[in-house]
């Protein structure tokens, strides 16, 4: 009953809904504006001729960087009812029969309800988006790995967002939090600047940081099939180096990350920022 609350109180607030995607929404409008022709023109130049599924491409790296975010920014936008029961009705609950840990827990749940929700609605909007511009529905594997991409990614993100929101007490601090992640997510993805045209130290940052792991997942099942074949006739090296570039793939000092690796990235994370928040609530006695 306590999930069912949450994911009531946010998807009948509207403006919680629609700030909770505002970054998502900027990704789409940066896309359409001007960094679909900037990606198209950066991939034509990697492969040395014109070909219709160019746009395709770039709009599947986009999309994929779009969803991954999407899975973050939408259980922060959950997560605001927790910190609204601190400041109104925290009192009303410590003093029910009901146990502070099952509450906790309902927020933790309803949040990740609500991501897994929004984060499947974005992929089946970019999917849609991607077989009108000439592409494919992913096969029964693909399919299979876009879901479990989906899982750790929202698993990841929740856990993030629950542990930094443990620490927030007031509504104020939490707009500001949502700002300040809506608009680095952007860049923290790879999708505003390519991850290889920014600075070394830059770089390391984002490729130690677990959900860019998530759109690299993403980008691997929706464009990685449709790259090779653009690159087919293109060096080795080639390719390579645009996968690196794009966030496709991440080379740590001669080691290029895989589906695998970024999926283990993840659910660690997951698993350790959840054990994080368990310990700083005992701590705090939620």
């Amino acid at each position: 009953m306590l999930i069912k609350r949450n994911l009531l109180l946010f998807f009948r607030d509207r403006a919680n809904v629609f700030f909770s995607l505002l970054a998502v929404f900027i990704i789409l409008g940066l896309y359409v504006l001007f960094l679909g022709n900037l990606m198209e023109q950066n991939l034509r130049d990697a492969i040395g001729y014109d070909s219709g599924k160019i746009g395709m491409v770039t709009a599947s790296l986009t999309l994929a960087g779009m969803v991954a975010a999407a899975s973050v920014t939408s259980c922060l936008g959950a997560l605001a009812i927790s910190v609204a029961d601190k400041q109104s009705a925290a009192k009303d609950f410590f003093t029910s029969p009901i146990p502070r840990s099952r509450l906790t827990m309902s927020y933790a749940l309803g949040s990740g309800a609500v991501g897994l929700i929004m984060t499947l609605v974005a992929l089946a909007l970019s999917e849609a988006y991607i077989v009108l511009t000439g592409g494919e529905l992913p096969s029964p594997s693909g399919c299979a790995m876009l879901l479990l991409t989906v899982v750790l990614s929202v698993a990841c993100g929740n856990a993030i967002m629950f542990f930094i929101t443990v620490f927030i007490k007031s509504q104020s601090a939490f707009t500001a939090l949502s700002t300040v992640i809506g608009t680095l997510i952007g860049f923290l993805m790879g999708i505003y600047i390519p991850i290889g045209q920014m600075p070394d130290g830059v770089q390391w940052l984002i490729k130690c940081f677990p959900m860019t792991h998530a759109a690299s997942m993403f980008r691997q099942v929706l464009a990685d099939g449709e790259l090779s074949t653009l690159f087919a006739n293109a060096p080795p090296e080639a390719l390579s180096s645009f996968r690196n570039t794009f966030g496709v793939t991440f080379d740590y000092g001669g080691y290029v990350s895989g589906f695998w690796f970024s999926a283990c990235m993840l659910l660690v994370t997951a698993i350790i920022f959840y054990t994080l928040s368990m310990v700083v609530m005992r701590a705090r006695r939620y």
